[in-house]
């Protein structure tokens, strides 16, 4: 079986339970075991540590097709997926340009192998006012000892409270702000992690996105590469694991609203309703918009598959990446507001599945790299300008 077809059985499941676990913003615990059980938390590491070994195209299909089961569950694999999948992918002479010290690569192959053997990872980068804007990051680390001593509080981390390992985005104390040295550490869940029960947001609901604070100790070896200031290198080189990865479970909650809209428009045709809705010319209009878009977005997502697998650190792979991200974020929006215009209120009783995918693809667009700064970076390397240096908005 492939992992798409891993996936579409998971996301059946998903589905089941997705009114329960959103309403009562519960993690989905479940869901997390059908994706343990399946194998899938193993989808991006190599075959040699017991994962599947698949790629970024690989990744985004699997995604999208566990959004259609839950927008908020395929969010939780999303996040895993960020951290496992930037480790399994930066090339070895990449990393080794960059400086990182031969121990990564066993510290690398660990945490991967653990992945594969179930562990389940998140990312811990959005701070208040700061977002996701890892040069803006407020949380610190400080030599200490054998390792490093971690302060800060991240205000939204998904999963926060059932992971077993957070990726945490760090400022050197003794950085500027003009000059900040942001790293990458893996912090296993420990008593030094407290986490804050804040999240009760209107979408995206069963991601338990709460806050925590943090004021732990951790070994030289949590330290992503042994080699402090990459996070924001990475970010602007392999922007992926923080810009498409997110664009595929939009892709997916959009097409799940597309095809929600279909069936409950089709079932009042097929009933023999003499003023159904498949009878009206303007909602036929809006669902042959809306099939248009999520069929356009679809195809950018899978050219940014390709070109990452193909070519990870190529200028046009990166833009094929936040084109990904944009329309990928503006379609689950756009078609989540069209399409419960045409088939009315009737698909936004609470409870209904139409209302709970409304509530989540509001989230695509504002979700760091928003579609705004999204847009500005495209804008900004159309004009031939640096995406660094040529705008006044900083994507990371």
């Amino acid at each position: 079986m492939t992992a798409v077809q891993l996936a579409s059985e998971c996301a059946q499941q998903f589905a089941k339970r997705a009114e329960a676990y959103d309403r009562d913003a519960a993690f989905p615990s479940e869901d997390i075991d059908d994706l343990r059980d399946a194998g899938l938390l193993g989808l991006l590491v190599p075959e040699r540590l017991g994962g599947m070994g698949a790629g970024f195209e690989t990744y985004t299909d699997v995604a999208t097709t566990l959004a259609h089961g839950s927008g908020a569950s395929a969010l939780v694999f999303n996040m895993h997926a960020a951290v496992t999948g930037a480790l399994a992918t930066i090339p070895d002479d990449l990393a080794r340009q960059l400086g990182v010290p031969e121990a990564f690569f066993a510290d690398r192959d660990r945490l991967l192998a653990d992945a594969a053997a179930g562990a389940l990872y998140g990312v811990a980068i959005t701070e208040r006012e700061a977002g996701g804007r890892l040069s803006a990051m407020r949380t610190t680390f400080a030599p200490e000892g054998d390792g490093y001593r971690l302060r800060g509080h991240k205000s939204v981390c998904t999963g926060a409270g059932h992971l077993d390992g957070y990726l945490v985005a760090a400022r050197a104390a003794d950085g500027t702000d003009e000059a900040p040295r942001v790293s990458y550490f893996l912090v296993a869940a420990s008593d030094g992690l407290t986490v804050e029960p804040s999240w009760d947001p209107l979408g995206m609901r069963a991601t338990a996105s709460n806050g925590f604070r943090l004021d732990i100790h951790v070994p030289a070896a949590a330290l992503i590469g042994r080699l402090e200031g990459l996070a924001v290198l990475l970010a602007y080189a392999m922007p992926q694991w923080l810009v498409a990865s997110y664009a595929s479970v939009y892709m997916g909650v959009a097409e799940a609203i597309l095809a929600e809209a279909l069936a409950y428009i089709g079932a009042r045709a097929v009933a023999g309703q003499s003023a159904g809705l498949a009878r009206v010319g303007f909602v036929r209009a809006r669902l042959g918009r809306a099939e248009a878009q999520v069929a356009a977005a679809r195809l950018v997502l899978r050219e940014a598959g390709r070109s990452v697998d193909a070519r990870p650190v190529d200028p046009e792979t990166v833009r094929w990446v936040y084109r990904a991200k944009l329309l990928a974020g503006d379609a689950a929006t756009e078609v989540a507001t069209s399409c419960t215009e045409a088939c009315g209120l009737g698909v936004l009783r609470r409870g209904a599945v139409m209302e709970r995918l409304f509530r989540d693809a509001r989230s695509g667009a504002v979700m760091p790299p928003s579609s705004d700064v999204c847009a500005d970076v495209l804008g900004t390397a159309a004009l031939g300008l640096d995406p660094v240096t040529g705008s006044d908005v900083r994507p990371w």
